[in-house]
């Protein structure tokens, strides 16, 4: 069910908007013992920016230049492109250039894809059909004027789960929506498109579907699918078996937050909240509108702390590594490469953990084959990277307890240390700092040794193993005697102890 929470008048909708029924999430590792790595398989490419499996395991790769390269895993990257449109791509400004590609649903047969691309001579962002090698073949489908800025192109295409394609197209460009896009239905600027192309209706090459959220309101362009968007440079839909056709949108932050927001399969019409909002805080009042719904994103970080420009990636539903990251979204950075894990869980909450930072610079674009593994193209690196997925063990969780009595002239320690976690502790050391003059003598059940007042026990070679929720006891004879204050925190393998 919704679960609202009223923001200046403003209704927010949260993390908690039902998706379509999902099949259980193949994956059991938590979040935190995700790792990310990679891989190079090739080279030699013109700043990619987009990514796209076809049959076999081969990629479609474009490049900002307007040309599509294709990478086979048993031959490598092809030296020619297998199309070239750079007549028509205005590349000028960092941002513009030929930026998403989609297969048509009849690939196989027609060798048809659809582009989109800042289009000569003024950035015009144009949607397109053509087939690779026939350049003369392209049919432009829907264009937007785009001329007052270079930056904000949006620019992803992809077919949903219900068979129409979807584009992206950033809010116009410059900062703080200086065109008032956003909030705006009278523009396609700063919003997701969803075109059902499989026909022309009248002058147009595209029909609008029927059950598109704005064909009846006055004043709005009927092609809209989600608003309140900045720049979704990147998009992903979960249709690959096991998911749920559910939306992921990445969009890029004005200098605040980065976000990543998810969307159910029939949930048309979503406000994302740009330029009212940016993450989940309010960017400019004045472009709130009152009642209007915001959707929350389910994943934010700082720009200019954490990275500069979210680069959004796709649920994992491969093989090789489901029983790590199946049923998890990844995202990524363009400034500091580090990834994200987000997953929706069993209550329709969702969870997000920063991961690790492959060794790579400048990722621009993910990408899935038809196996569904991932890959990864970088910027001016030029470089096409192969992701993998490992396991690190959980950090341990413990507590201990440490009870002392008077022994001679010196007193009797003992040490009682439980695994709070949900994983066995195979060999363990406990370590601590006495506070005073102590030295430990003899031990028992353990090793010890000490230096200075840092002190490591070690297990003996028949107690090295703690069950969960299970306790494991040493102890030592130790001088001087009298009061003996307890050491003030304990360390199990150098996870410091609750």
């Amino acid at each position: 069910m919704l679960r609202y929470r009223w923001l200046a008048g403003l209704v927010v909708v949260a993390a908690t908007v039902p998706l379509a029924a999902a099949a259980p999430a193949q994956a059991a590792v938590p979040l935190d013992q995700i790792t990310v790595s990679t891989t190079q398989v090739a080279f030699g490419l013109q700043r990619p920016t987009a990514i796209a499996g076809i049959d076999s395991g081969r990629l479609l790769i474009t490049e900002k230049v307007g040309t599509v390269r294709l990478y086979d895993p048993a031959t490598g990257l092809a030296a020619a492109p297998v199309l070239d449109i750079g007549s028509k791509v205005d590349i000028s400004g960092n941002e513009r250039g030929l930026l998403g590609i989609a297969p048509a649903p009849n690939f196989a047969t027609t060798q048809t894809v659809y582009v989109a691309y800042t289009a000569l001579p003024d950035g015009t962002l144009t949607l397109s059909r053509v087939r690779l090698g026939d350049a003369a073949s392209e049919q432009v489908i829907l264009t937007q004027a785009h001329s007052e800025f270079s930056n904000h192109n949006g620019g992803e295409v992809a077919f949903g789960g219900d068979g129409y394609l979807y584009w992206s197209l950033g809010d116009g460009g410059a900062a703080d929506d200086v065109l008032a896009s956003g909030q705006n239905l009278g523009t396609l600027l700063g919003k997701i498109v969803r075109l059902d192309v499989s026909r022309a209706c009248g002058t147009t090459a595209y029909c609008v579907p029927a059950d598109n959220p704005f064909v009846s309101r006055a004043g709005a362009r009927p092609e809209i699918w989600t608003w309140g968007l900045r720049n979704p440079w990147r998009f992903s839909f979960d249709t690959r078996p096991g998911g749920d056709n559910s939306l992921w949108i990445a969009d890029v932050g004005q200098g605040t937050w980065e976000e990543v927001n998810h969307l159910g399969a029939t949930q048309g019409g979503a406000n994302m909240g740009w330029s009212c909002r940016e993450g989940r805080v309010v960017f400019n009042a004045d472009r709130c509108i009152a009642g209007e719904t915001y959707v929350e994103p389910v994943n934010v970080y700082q720009t200019s702390v954490e990275g500069c420009a979210v680069i959004g990636g796709f649920v994992y539903r491969g093989a090789q590594f489901a029983d790590i990251a199946g049923g998890t979204y990844f995202s990524t950075d363009y400034c500091s490469a580090t990834f994200w894990a987000t997953r929706k869980l069993a209550d329709g909450t969702h969870q997000s953990q920063k991961l690790n930072t492959p060794d790579i610079v400048q990722p621009t674009s993910l990408g899935v084959d038809s196996n569904g593994e991932f890959y990864l193209v970088n910027d001016l690196p030029g470089q096409l990277h192969k992701i993998s997925f490992g396991q690190v063990a959980p950090p341990v969780a413990c507590r201990v307890a440490y009870s002392t009595q008077v022994w001679g002239t010196g007193f009797n320690a003992t040490v009682k240390v439980t695994n709070t976690g949900t994983q066995p502790v195979n060999g363990w050391t406990v370590g601590w700092t006495f506070p005073g003059p102590q030295r430990v003598g003899s031990a028992w059940a353990s090793s010890i040794t000490q230096s200075g007042a840092a002190v490591s026990a070690r297990n003996a070679n028949w107690n090295g193993t703690i069950a969960p929720g299970a306790t494991v006891e040493f102890g030592f004879l130790g001088t001087p005697g009298g009061a003996q204050p307890a050491p003030a925190s304990f360390t199990l393998n150098g996870n410091t102890c609750g």
